[in-house]
């Protein structure tokens, strides 16, 4: 079993690469399952409507991610529960949160499960991660070994200690969230494939996807700034692709990928 999950996709230029490149990468990379990260891809960067949603899903997306930005534009509050493929973190509190945090997909009859969760480190402090996820992996092997972690958080010690503490429990831990493209994807001792940051897809020129300019004057005058889009230059898509023994659900390879518009 091949996954291919793409990083954070930061407003139209990120949206448009997905439709625009992601049928190249996967002739290249020939997925069975693909996952983007979705939670910045408004406009504005931050949530995700319905119509980015099934674009997403029509440009051939089997899972759709979230993070933080999860609630950033109300809209998802009426679709949400009826996205089957839309999961945000697992770790908000289950009792008042709409949606649900992971989903099964049937891979050539094997089911393999996506499971969405937040950190706490510097972000907000949601329901304990490491908590839930040993509740919710302990669950989901009675049905499936293989099991895939979109990890949404801040800290890479975090991060690391989410793929250290389920190693050997599930296939693989990838990071979202800082939008940049770590080097130290491995395979952990456990079999449990691993990577700090997939980076983002969208505007390639920008700081973090933001124009440059605003992002500047905040560390040069420490005053509120609204953080713009960029929207002019070259775009960028990145993520990673992971085989899983399917019978295991150990991970077997882990690999990057990262182009700019102009490499394809």
């Amino acid at each position: 079993m091949r996954i291919l999950f793409i990083g954070d996709v930061v407003g139209d230029k990120g949206v448009s690469m997905i439709g625009d490149y992601l049928p190249k990468l996967k002739q290249q990379v020939k997925p069975q399952v693909t996952i983007v990260n979705g939670e910045n891809a408004t406009s504005m960067g931050r949530g995700i409507t319905q119509s980015i949603y099934k674009q997403l899903m029509s440009d051939g997306v089997d899972v759709v991610t979230l993070g933080n930005h999860a609630w950033s534009n109300n809209e998802i509050l009426d679709f949400i529960d009826d996205a089957k493929r839309l999961i945000r973190p697992y770790n908000f509190p289950r009792r008042t949160t709409p949606g649900k945090g992971y989903t099964m997909v049937n891979v050539n009859g094997k089911q393999l499960a996506v499971l969405n969760f937040q950190g706490r480190v510097f972000m907000d402090n949601l329901d304990d991660p490491f908590a839930l996820a040993d509740e919710l992996v302990d669950e989901i092997r009675k049905t499936t070994n293989c099991i895939f972690m979109d990890f949404h958080a801040e800290a890479t010690s975090e991060k690391l200690a989410m793929a250290r503490y389920l190693d050997g429990r599930i296939s693989a831990v990838v990071g979202t969230h800082t939008h940049v493209q770590t080097n130290d994807a491995r395979i952990l001792a456990g079999k449990t494939a691993f990577l700090t940051d997939v980076g983002m897809t969208g505007p390639a020129d920008g700081m973090l996807g933001m124009q440059p300019d605003s992002v500047i004057h905040r560390f040069l005058n420490q005053r509120p700034a609204r953080f713009k889009v960029m929207e002019t230059g070259r775009s960028i898509i990145s993520g990673c692709f992971i085989d899983i023994d399917d019978k295991t659900g150990h991970a077997t390879h882990i690999e990057t990928v990262s182009m700019t518009d102009d490499q394809f």
